[in-house]
């Protein structure tokens, strides 16, 4: 499976005028977006998508257009099957871990039940041991606790590709490096495409089976840097 993405969006505030105009081919297991704040990670992973809609250009997967602007496409993000991690963690704070992780099989707005079941939830609750947590909150959970429900979440629809916007920012230095250990042995088990999107070197060194650096809105050839510690199939398009 593939991705294949050439897109030109300009976002305007008050303040700047920001291009995004992005082109990379990438058949990788595990593609790592690098580059530092405001280069363009997150428009480019919102694109993808389809949280965004660029101004002009073509996104595809595995062949299927998702996104083309000459052709009238533009599948909505829902039906383009992918598991979307927000970098943070965007968890409903009224409900509980198995409504959460429930939430993401949902059709309507209504929230599901305090005790929803059914074997795609149980199954996450299981996979991530998060039974004994499953009637908390996301304000009583760990840092850990929260970033595992988000991916439940994100996985209980069976999705043909994973989406992670900075997955790691939000955790502690030291609960890092257990949550991409975790990570890597979680993507190793269900092996579906990933996309990642950071600025920190290590989740390049431990993720980046491909990686794409993105600077000033656009793909380059990134220098070698010596914090990566894995060699990396760097490629401009």
């Amino acid at each position: 499976m593939s991705f294949e993405v050439d897109i030109d969006k300009t976002v305007t505030s008050a303040r700047r005028s920001f291009r995004l105009r992005v082109q990379f081919r990438t058949s990788a297991r595990r593609s790592v977006i690098f580059g530092p704040s405001g280069a363009g990670k997150s428009l480019t992973l919102q694109a993808l998508a389809g949280l965004l809609a660029p101004d002009s250009g073509r996104i595809a997967f595995d062949g299927e257009p998702l996104f083309d602007k000459a052709a009238g496409i533009d599948i909505p993000a829902r039906q383009r099957g992918f598991g979307y991690l927000f970098q943070d963690y965007a968890l409903f704070p009224r409900l509980n871990v198995r409504q959460n992780i429930a939430f993401g099989l949902q059709t309507g707005w209504r929230n599901p039940a305090a005790q929803v079941g059914g074997d795609a939830v149980e199954r996450w609750l299981q996979a991530f041991e998060l039974g004994e947590v499953a009637s908390q909150r996301p304000a009583e959970l760990s840092g850990g606790q929260r970033q595992r429900t988000a991916l439940a979440r994100a996985l209980v629809h069976s999705p043909r590709a994973l989406l992670l916007d900075e997955p790691f920012s939000a955790l502690d230095p030291e609960l890092r490096d257990r949550m991409r250990a975790e990570l890597d042995e979680l993507l190793q088990r269900i092996d579906i495409p990933v996309v990642m999107i950071t600025h920190d070197p290590e989740d390049l060194a431990w993720f980046g089976d491909e990686a794409l650096y993105l600077r000033d809105g656009a793909i380059t050839v990134a220098p070698p840097a010596p914090e990566r510690r894995v060699s990396t199939r760097l490629r401009a398009i």
